[in-house]
């Protein structure tokens, strides 16, 4: 089998405190260990995946003591050489959670019966609700896209607004959709251009993408892909995806509509330490997400932007953005292909 694995099991050495009461607490001196081997689907440069190992890191810091978190990671894989990879942790015996982070059920249907205790994951859409052993994982952006789209009709000054999108996913229908209803609560008559870029890190044709709606009026541009160029060059505002990426171009980048995998790492260690104890896995069958209001997505600060806002959008952000948390405003989950 030709596989390349690359190391991430970093260690930390500080005690931190424990991240939720939740966690059972062992009798015994010594933390449990939780190995787990992940299948990646883009490189660490790629928000998608960089996000999850900081939320490990984050996690392993705070249970230290109580459970010790380590992990590896693959360079990018799909089809067969995915599929050998993981058989090769499942076939180790010392992993406890295998995680395809991407469309990986295709793969684990061929391993989950073979290997009954073992946890599979997989994450995003275009998986299979296999249940049993294997876990799926969404991130649902809407809400902050919702804001987001807010902020770039209070903002635009030409009245049209631009979104380069990846593929129309379901997972990101919901993101672009919410993201022009956000503009138009706050500016009804708002134009939009939209345009699909059929891949999710080609940013070499995202930026012609977005010239393209530059050159048609769009004055703020969400970009879901990694290219800011065409809104630095035009001098215009845009927003990033995933991460909070404004240190790639703080002169452009106004916010970020952002992800957090801890909510979700804090379940799967929860449905894990059940199957430690006795109980079978039970594995979702309808993709679960966590919400703004369980930490799963956020919008990132404003940064260089925060004195070039208006104080009262500011304001009438931040107070949406509450209500959103409270449960006050529900943002529709809007999942049709966009227009």
């Amino acid at each position: 089998m030709v596989m390349t694995l690359t190391r991430r099991a970093t260690l930390l050495g500080a005690t931190g405190a424990l991240f939720l009461s939740s966690f059972s607490r062992p009798m015994a001196a010594e933390p449990q260990k939780l190995k787990i081997a992940i299948i990646m689907e883009s490189n660490l440069d790629v928000g998608w995946s960089s996000t999850l190992i900081e939320s490990l890191n984050k996690i392993k810091a705070q249970l230290a003591g109580t459970i010790d978190v380590s992990w590896e990671h693959t360079d990018p894989m799909w089809g067969d050489d995915a599929e050998n990879a993981m058989r090769f942790y499942a076939e180790s015996g010392e992993y406890d959670i295998i995680w395809g982070h991407g469309r990986y059920s295709d793969q684990v249907k061929k391993l989950n019966a073979e290997f009954p205790d073992t946890m599979f994951v997989v994450a995003g859409s275009g998986n299979l609700p296999l249940g049993g052993n294997q876990y799926w994982l969404y991130k649902r952006q809407y809400e902050s896209s919702y804001l987001l789209g807010m902020l770039a009709g209070r903002t635009t000054k030409t009245g049209v607004i631009g979104l380069v999108g990846t593929f129309a996913a379901d997972d990101v229908n919901d993101e672009i959709n919410a993201y022009f209803d956000g503009a138009r609560s706050v500016r009804p008559e708002i134009m939009h251009r939209l345009s699909f870029i059929g891949s999710w890190s080609d940013n070499a044709l995202a930026a012609e993408h977005a010239n393209v709606q530059i050159a048609a009026g769009a004055d703020v541009v969400f970009m879901l892909t990694d290219n800011f160029k065409p809104c630095q060059e035009h001098k215009i505002m845009c927003f990033a995806n995933i991460t909070d990426q404004s240190k790639s171009a703080p002169d452009a980048i106004a916010s970020s509509a952002i992800i957090d995998w801890q909510p979700d790492l804090t379940w799967l260690i929860e449905e894990w330490q059940k199957h430690k104890a006795g109980v079978a896995f039970n594995g979702n069958i309808e993709p679960k997400w966590f919400s703004m209001a369980q930490g799963g997505v956020d919008i990132a600060p404003f940064h260089e932007f925060d004195t070039k806002l208006p104080d009262a959008v500011k304001l009438e952000l931040a107070t949406m953005r509450q209500k959103i948390i409270s449960g006050e405003f529900v943002v529709p989950m809007n999942t049709a292909e966009p227009k």
